[in-house]
């Protein structure tokens, strides 16, 4: 099988990573911090060490910080809940969230949830005809009211990274919350939370990390306060239906999920601390061991020669079916402007059935379909057929890559 799907999840995934799940499930995995014996204290170091290594990847300040999730979808739930709370109306109305149209269902349906449910307001911004999100227009539709800004640093349909750092300034000059999905860009493109002003950066170990499915991660920056800070700030002020302004912070997430943290089991409610805070229950130890090994291959060069090399492969299918008539290719013409991202069409096919030539005569695997971004095909007029997905990855050859242009015009005819 020629992997061309790495939007979804990267694959292969280097050898150490199965070697390192290997060696932790026949000698270290115990609970981490469920008990003082040396596996749990062994299990809960590596959780530690894995925390510093995300971290120290996308520059944040404290490591405490950095929350295990299940997934990037329950990152982003974890962020989205926990800020847009009950507890968060101001002047007795709805909190107002701004997003774009080419958001991922794990931000667009938690979000158009809570609209359908009367809980938030919510505006989704439009891009252009290439993926582009304005950052002016974001700044345009805030309101007295909004809370949240949420974006998706690049497509996961067009690969179009968009300019997260301009839209962290416009929420930071306004005193708001600014949550970027980094699903699609963390482990490819550089990314330091402070310059780029993000507050919540949500994302998944699987895809360009190299780590096993079922990891992923949400960093709490500062500016959102220890839970006890808040709490504290909160019961001062004497209600809880007002952001806290105290010290110039907002305030503190709700929980996402309640339960076991291990070493504070008489606290009633999960502990006031990061990141007990927001991780109850028993973590992917074995997963996590497994994205820890795929991040010590993860250098700042190879970052870059991935990078590099996904965008070369995207850039010579553009250059190949851009001006064919009978393909249709979206996006950016320029692939330095995208992650390893392109989506087309072949005139006369649905994606599915182009999707199924293509594994069942050619052993090619791509992604046909809407791609779980069905606002994005809406605005692109690719809705509800949604298009061919093609993501290289950092291991798919340059023969790999003939091939699957050569299936491409064997089908074409």
């Amino acid at each position: 099988m020629i992997y061309f799907d790495n939007a979804a999840t990267s694959f292969p995934k280097p050898a150490v990573v199965a070697q390192a799940m290997t060696k932790f499930l026949t000698e270290d995995a115990a609970n981490p911090g469920r008990a003082g014996h040396r596996m749990a204290v062994r299990a809960e170091q590596m959780l530690d060490d894995v925390r510093l290594k995300l971290t120290r990847l996308i520059k944040g300040d404290d490591h405490h910080r950095l929350i295990f999730a299940m997934n990037g979808t329950d990152a982003l739930n974890m962020a989205i809940k926990g800020v847009l709370s009950e507890h968060t109306t101001t002047n007795g109305g709805k909190p107002h969230v701004i997003t774009t149209v080419l958001e991922h269902n794990s931000v667009s349906r938690p979000l158009q949830g809570m609209a359908a449910r009367g809980d938030i307001d919510l505006t989704r911004v439009r891009c252009d005809a290439v993926g582009n999100v304005d950052p002016d227009d974001i700044r345009n539709a805030i309101t007295p009211a909004t809370q949240l800004i949420a974006l998706t640093h690049a497509s996961n349909v067009l690969g179009t990274m968009q300019n997260a750092a301009a839209v962290g300034a416009i929420a930071r000059e306004h005193d708001l919350l600014f949550l970027l999905d980094a699903a699609q860009t963390i482990g490819v493109v550089p990314i330091d939370i402070n310059a780029m002003h993000v507050d919540l950066l949500a994302f998944p170990g699987h895809k360009s990390l190299l780590g096993p499915t079922g990891t992923g991660a949400l960093y709490v920056g500062e500016r959102c306060p220890e839970p006890a800070e808040a709490l504290a700030a909160t019961h001062e002020a004497g209600h809880l239906d007002q952001q806290i302004t105290r010290k110039g912070k907002l305030r503190a997430l709700n929980p996402w999920r309640e339960g076991g943290t291990g070493g504070d089991s008489a606290t009633p409610t999960q502990p006031p601390l990061y990141p007990y805070y927001l991780e109850g229950g028993t973590p992917n130890t074995v997963g996590i061991v497994g994205l820890g090994a795929a991040l010590d291959t993860l250098t700042p060069e190879a970052m870059a020669e991935s990078l590099e090399h996904e965008q070369a492969q995207c850039a010579r299918l553009i250059e190949r079916f851009a001006d064919d008539d009978r393909f249709t290719v979206y996006g950016p013409q320029d692939a330095s402007k995208c992650v390893g991202t392109l989506s087309i069409n072949l005139e006369g096919f649905e994606p599915s059935d182009l999707g199924s030539i293509l594994d069942d005569s050619f052993d090619i695997a791509v992604r046909p379909g809407l791609h779980c971004s069905p606002y994005t095909h809406r605005q692109l007029g690719t809705f509800p057929s949604g298009t061919l997905r093609i993501s290289p990855g950092a291991f798919n050859t340059d023969e790999q890559l003939d091939q699957l242009i050569d299936a491409l015009e064997q089908i074409a005819g």
